[in-house]
């Protein structure tokens, strides 16, 4: 097996112990459908360009500069060598801030995952006692990495034999569940519902295994395409669910029974959306 290719190398620093380190992507697109834009008229793929919104011209590369809006039409062009000058501590070095509990980490700022191993035979040590330290403690570090010429949050925690590094959303990016949340109603309902529902829940316990996760979408794409190819029929869509006014209790109650389960049956008839 040919070893993983790193995205970025540099140094893992908590205190005065570092250990160098490198990041391997821990997800793929190769398993996605990709299209590719095609002229109508002859099939052939298009390629973009970027147009000159005054003279309606494509720009070359070397002609084409970053700009920051300042202003409405006010740009400030930047050299890519300006960026490049920048050189931020966190190009080189996972400089860590802090450990916070993992358990309080909120997941809704949790974005993309990259595997975090030693970069060479005498950083093992290091790396290996830091890691064992953080499992043992249960804490993530907290520090900043620049990839792809962004910086990014991220925090890093123990994860089999090496650490998983996740980039994290910003607070600025995240909509506040107030303003989401605020205006639901608790409606009143009889408490022997829970107890049915909780019946049913307990009947359905599995566990987190992604491998047995479907894309039912991609995979009803796959299907399509194939059967284009082959000059069949494509495949008929799945029909829309339909929302009918049930019973909650006795819909409930049917599925304890589908299930196989006894119990729940004091529950009084609702009137309920489903």
């Amino acid at each position: 097996m040919a070893a993983p290719r790193a995205v970025w190398k540099g140094f893992l620093k908590v205190g005065s112990v570092s250990c160098g380190v490198k990041l391997v992507g821990a997800t793929t697109e190769a398993g996605k459908v990709h299209f590719k834009i095609l002229n109508r008229e002859d099939g052939l793929p298009v390629k973009s360009a970027y147009i000159d919104e005054g003279t309606g011209d494509a720009v070359p590369t070397e002609d084409q500069i970053k700009g920051y809006e300042a202003e409405k039409g006010d740009f400030v062009e930047i050299e890519p060598d300006e960026i490049k000058k920048l050189k931020l501590t966190s190009q080189h070095t996972l400089d860590v801030e802090g450990f916070v509990a993992i358990d309080e980490i909120d997941t809704r700022y949790l974005e993309k995952p990259y595997y975090v191993i030693p970069a060479d035979g005498a950083a093992v040590e290091a790396f290996s006692v830091l890691r064992e330290a953080m499992a043992k403690k249960r804490v993530a570090a907290r520090s900043c990495v620049v990839l792809y010429q962004r910086g990014r949050e991220v925090i890093i925690q123990p994860f089999g034999k090496g650490m998983l590094l996740t980039e994290l959303r910003t607070h600025n990016e995240m909509v506040s569940e107030r303003s989401v949340f605020d205006d639901l109603k608790s409606p009143k309902y009889d408490k022997d519902l829970l107890e049915i529902a909780g019946l049913l829940i307990d009947k359905k316990v599995t566990k987190f295994d992604p491998s047995k996760f479907e894309d039912t979408y991609e995979d009803a794409l796959i299907a399509m395409i194939d059967a284009k190819r082959k000059g069949k029929k494509p495949p008929e869509p799945a029909p829309k669910p339909e929302e009918n006014v049930v019973d909650l209790a006795s819909v409930l109650k049917k599925s304890l029974e589908k299930e196989g389960i006894k119990g729940g049956t004091k529950a009084k008839p609702t009137r309920k959306s489903a």
